[in-house]
């Protein structure tokens, strides 16, 4: 397992999960790219990004249960204004433009430490 699998790039979706500050964990999918080795989701003000801000430990995996790309790692917060290659990324990914949502001001740069898989 490793971060060469295609579906990186092209997958539309990942699921995410974080930890609340009681130690739950917190999973939602999300919209994602795959970009330098990193993963990257951009948010609004959230549960998950609350999350993050205290407990930067993520994992994140692709939907696909029967080929598992697992992934531990760590979360960075980026405020605008965002790279121009990876606003374009999700613009040719989902028709989206990053830098003109007003709900949507954090992108989080995820570092995989740890791939899992069987």
């Amino acid at each position: 397992m490793s971060s060469s699998d295609p579906r990186l790039l092209t997958d539309k979706n990942i699921w995410l999960s974080t930890v609340r500050p009681d130690g739950r964990p917190h999973l939602v999918p999300i919209w994602f790219v795959w970009q330098n080795e990193r993963c990257y989701v951009c948010m609004q003000e959230s549960v998950k990004l609350r999350n993050m801000r205290a407990n930067p430990g993520v994992v994140f995996a692709l939907e696909d249960g029967n080929k598992p790309v697992i992934a531990e790692g760590v979360a960075t917060l980026i405020s605008p204004p965002f790279p121009s290659d990876l606003a374009l990324a999700f613009k040719d990914k989902y028709n989206w433009d990053i830098t003109t949502d007003p709900g949507y001001n954090t992108v989080v740069e995820i570092e995989p430490k740890k791939w899992l898989g069987w």
